[in-house]
């Protein structure tokens, strides 16, 4: 028999770990419990290593949500059902952006999201951040059991409910992002050179230095960038060009050159 790989991630323990064994009477499910976000990471990465890689991941939606970090403990935070769980390790790492990182570095594990309420917002982000259901933390266990088991048929799953919600929160951040890039495009080469390196943390010295300008070309080109943005600060600059898809300046050092303006 082919068992399904699970791994719950939630730190409230009394449900993760409830939730673990029950899903481990099934014949053909084996779970594992991980207690926060690095926990789980490490734990994919186990057992990619060990060639038993994890088929499904359930997310908790709000993890981490308001709990303070725990110091790390002594022992790996993911273990099998019947095995306690450790304390959150490393930084923390919330359900969504968990759900991003196993796409990045696991793209073949099929997340699904377990929330405590509907919410349209966040689980269009989810679905954006590669997650591929939602599903209440109070359904039935044969309603999870029907999500686990449809995602690994390539089904995606989200209550009826929330499809009007997440279409309209989907079709609104295509819009806002098409937007965001038609401004973008508006913008010089030099100018997209320095809103890069915005994005990438550098102040107008560091721009200047990088781009071999003066600090004061480079202030008429930040300014040129707002205006032709439409936003008033560096931050909402970088969040624009962020949602256009623009990434950071490569940081590595750069080669000589003379400095002009």
């Amino acid at each position: 028999m082919v068992r399904i790989r699970v791994l719950v991630v939630d730190d409230h323990r009394i449900f993760a770990e409830s939730l673990a064994a029950a899903l481990t009477a099934e014949p053909d499910v084996d779970v594992s419990a991980a207690g926060s976000g690095p926990a789980a990471l490490r734990c994919l990465e186990r057992g990619a290593a060990e060639s038993r890689p994890y088929d499904v991941l359930l997310v908790d939606a709000d993890l981490g949500a308001g709990r303070p970090p725990q110091p790390a403990p002594l022992r790996e935070a993911a273990a099998p059902v019947g095995a306690p769980m450790g304390a959150p390790m490393g930084a923390p790492v919330d359900g969504i952006a968990l759900v991003a990182g196993v796409r990045a570095v696991q793209p073949g594990v099929r997340t699904v999201v377990l929330a405590e309420r509907d919410d349209p917002r966040r689980a269009a982000l989810a679905l954006q951040a590669g997650a591929v259901g939602w599903v209440a933390k109070d359904c039935s266990l044969s309603r999870l059991l029907t999500v686990v088991r449809g995602v690994l048929r390539e089904e995606t799953h989200l209550p009826p409910a929330l499809l009007t919600g997440v279409l309209r929160e989907l079709t609104a951040a295509r819009k806002h992002r098409s937007d965001s890039e038609r401004l973008v495009e508006s913008l010089t080469p030099r100018e997209r050179e320095v809103l890069r390196c915005m994005v990438a943390g550098l102040g107008r010295k560091a721009v200047a230095e990088r781009l071999f300008l003066s600090p004061h070309t480079v202030r008429t080109h930040m300014q040129n960038v707002l205006g032709k943005l439409g936003v008033h600060s560096t931050l909402a600059a970088v969040a624009l060009a962020r949602r256009a898809g623009v990434g950071p300046a490569d940081l590595a050092p750069p080669s000589n050159g003379v400095r002009a303006g």
